[in-house]
């Protein structure tokens, strides 16, 4: 059975979904997934509570079991994201290399877009070879709110 549940948080409502042993996604806005049941469960509860843990400075790592439906390459990229550390960003180069795909850096780029659950798995903390900001799926406006969150001295930042 599915789960799910709209979190209003200070980067605006995230849609929440779960299952009966982990968190499957996080939609920026709100919707209303398809064969799943509106019901703030334990899981969801916790979620709520480390998001605002995470929202209001108070917490650096997340403790939640997840499962993200992907292909095997983008679950490589995407626990290659949950090593980046609290406030400091990596590359897509930076990425590719780590998961031993020296030249997939575009490839990179597509499974971070593809992320369904954003913030936890912070593909926020993803920046341009050149220290750019780029895209994000919750908007380049959110993806500056994290990074900020993260990193109040933009000065010490690198991007």
């Amino acid at each position: 059975m599915k789960y799910w549940e709209v979190y209003e948080s200070k980067i605006g409502p995230l849609t929440l979904l779960c299952d009966d042993e982990a968190l499957l996604s996080i939609d920026f806005g709100r919707s209303e997934p398809n064969e799943a049941i509106k019901k703030r469960t334990g899981l969801i509860e916790k979620t709520i509570s480390q998001l605002e843990e995470y929202m209001t400075g108070k917490r650096k790592n997340f403790d939640l079991p997840l499962k993200p439906a992907g292909t095997e390459f983008q679950k490589r990229v995407w626990d290659a994201l949950l090593t980046i550390p609290y406030g400091e960003t990596k590359s897509y180069k930076d990425i590719a290399v780590q998961i031993h795909n020296p030249k997939g850096c575009r490839a990179v780029g597509m499974a971070n877009n593809r992320n369904p659950i954003p913030v936890i798995i912070p593909c926020h903390r993803v920046i341009g070879a050149n220290g750019s900001l780029v895209g994000y799926g919750g908007g380049m406006d959110i993806k500056v709110k994290l990074l900020e969150l993260e990193c109040p001295d933009a000065s010490a930042c690198n991007y």
